[in-house]
Formats: C-alpha cells, structure tokens, sequence
C-alpha cells in the first residue's frame, strides 16, 4: 500500500514549535503510512498542496492572506485532510474563513497543569485504542467551536465539558483537531501520539 503523502507545517509565534515538529515527524515516520515532508514558516507553501494526502499543521498567531487560504480551503474541499495541532486553533485570529475550517478558535486557557480527559465517542477510529479516561500535563485551551463539530475527547473548566478533540467536514474533506501538545513534552503522551496517527490516517480518508 502506498504511503499517504503529508506535509508536517509548523511556525509562527508564541509556541517552540521548533521543539515540536521533530516529535509529531518521530511519531508519525514510526507508524510506517505516511511519507513525510516538512515546512517552517513559509505560509505559501499554502497556496499549492496538490502534492500531498493531509497536512499536520502547528502553527500559532500569524496572518494568513486570501490566496494562500484559499489554496488550503480548495485542496482540503477536494478530498484531502487537515490536523490542526493545539495551537492551530489560534491561527490567524484575524481571518473568520480560517477559524471555520478548523471548527473553533482559542479564546483562553487555565494555568500549565496536569488535568484529566474523558473520552466521550470511544467508538470512533481516531478513538481507538486510547484509554477512557487519561492524565495530561499540558495546557488546556478553552475555544469557542462550531456546535456541529462531532467532540471526541473533553476535559473538565470551571464544571463545564470543553472540547479536546474533534472532526468535522470541509467539503468533501476532513478536519481532525486536537487541542493537546502545546510543548515538546506534551507530544510524547502516548495518547497523544495515538490521536496524532491515526487522525491522520483518519483525515486521509483512511481508517
């Protein structure tokens, strides 16, 4: 079986996502399916992803300008899909065409923390595998998201479910999110790091 072509795109401000790329490329070159690319910074890689199955995207702040989202919205449209990392959901705050794509956006989090996560759809093939209930030391982001997204995984915020993980539709494409890996550290969790191959599998258009 052929591997899936995947660009692994990391930049921008606030987050060592220096320190992160190797660890998602790590952990998805060890599942054996993807044949892998990498990008730093340049948003107009964007603007032409026609060589590649998903994009794993990391990336924080930023402007985004209209070809090179649109070249991200019309590829994903045809078919293909989009990993959004923890910080994804803080991507070009300015850009409301962006945030609908991704399903929600960043609007704060709580203090660096251990703090648990529930799984709340365990049937699904992103899911499988991943315990119940598992422990993180991460930072939590709170977002505000798309009610139509299908959660996958939650935590706990002042007594309310906020989302962890979920998918949603882009056209004909797929868009897992999740909000866990905010360092290095946090993206050697093993449930992290199942999440992250098979969302890619997933969002591939694979099982």
């Amino acid at each position: 079986m052929a591997k899936l072509k995947t660009l692994v795109f990391g930049g921008g401000e606030i987050h060592d996502w220096a320190g992160i790329q190797p660890k998602l490329v790590e952990t998805l070159t060890a599942a054996d399916a993807f044949d892998l690319d990498t990008v730093q910074e340049d948003l107009d890689a964007l603007k032409d992803l026609s060589a590649y199955d998903v994009l794993v995207f990391h990336y924080t702040v930023g402007e985004i300008s209209n070809e090179q989202r649109d070249g991200l919205s019309k590829w994903l449209a045809g078919g293909k899909g989009f990993v959004g990392i923890h910080s994804a959901a803080d991507s070009f705050r300015g850009d409301p065409d962006f945030r609908n794509l991704v399903g929600g956006h960043f609007i704060t989090h709580p203090r660096h923390r251990e703090y648990q996560v529930s799984v709340k759809d365990a049937e699904h093939p992103i899911m499988a595998d991943i315990d119940e209930e598992f422990m993180v030391v991460d930072e939590q982001y709170i977002t505000d998201y798309d009610p139509r997204v299908h959660v996958l995984a939650s935590a706990l915020w002042k007594g309310d479910a906020m989302p962890v993980a979920w998918t949603k539709s882009h056209g004909e494409g797929r868009v897992f999110y999740q909000a866990l890996g905010h360092d290095p550290q946090a993206c050697e969790h093993a449930m992290f790091k199942k999440m992250l191959v098979q969302g890619a599998l997933w969002a591939a258009g694979g099982e």
